[in-house]
């Protein structure tokens, strides 16, 4: 079973996200995330992109941050953010009511490649295998959404952290 297609949405009346993930044997799984749950996934969605062989390998700081956005610009370029979501009947084994996150799991499967487990306090979850471009694109949707709730939380990537904090140092500075 492949995956599809993903979709995420900050739905107001709940005050969540929305994921919804299916496959190309049409499965959909669908998942509510908390606020909570968008905290804690963020940090270790960073996490996953800057363990990267390619980031890892990079001393410096400045260098690792740089190649992880020329990395996100790649990844995102390869994406296609045009199709909308197919509304099509599909089975859904794990109900037609999201499942609310409440564990969020980093791993590597047996061939080296990311798995994020997004799970239910108890019951069954969903497990996503992850490559560069999908783990790159799912923080891409993750950001839109977060920025239509009113959370007040601002998800950086941290290329794009020290660009501002670069240009902010930049800045000439007047002292009163």
């Amino acid at each position: 079973m492949r995956l599809h297609q993903l979709k995420l949405d900050f739905i107001p009346e709940q005050d969540r996200l929305l994921l919804r993930v299916s496959t190309d044997n049409r499965i959909e799984v669908r998942l509510w995330l908390t606020r909570r749950a968008t905290r804690l996934l963020w940090p270790l969605l960073l996490q996953m992109l800057r363990s990267s062989p390619e980031v890892a390998l990079q001393s410096n700081p400045q260098a690792r941050d740089a190649l992880l956005g020329m990395q996100h610009e790649q990844a995102l370029g390869r994406a296609n953010f045009a199709d909308p979501f197919e509304e099509a009947p599909r089975e859904m084994p794990l109900g037609e009511e999201p499942i609310l996150v409440v564990n969020i799991q980093a791993s590597r499967n047996e061939r080296g490649d990311q798995v994020l487990g997004l799970l239910p306090q108890q019951g069954q979850g969903l497990h996503l295998t992850l490559d560069n471009t999908l783990l790159h694109s799912l923080c891409k949707l993750l950001q839109n959404a977060v920025a239509k709730s009113d959370w007040d939380i601002e998800l950086v990537l941290p290329t794009l952290l020290a660009q501002t904090v670069a240009d902010d140092a930049a800045a000439p500075k007047t002292l009163n």
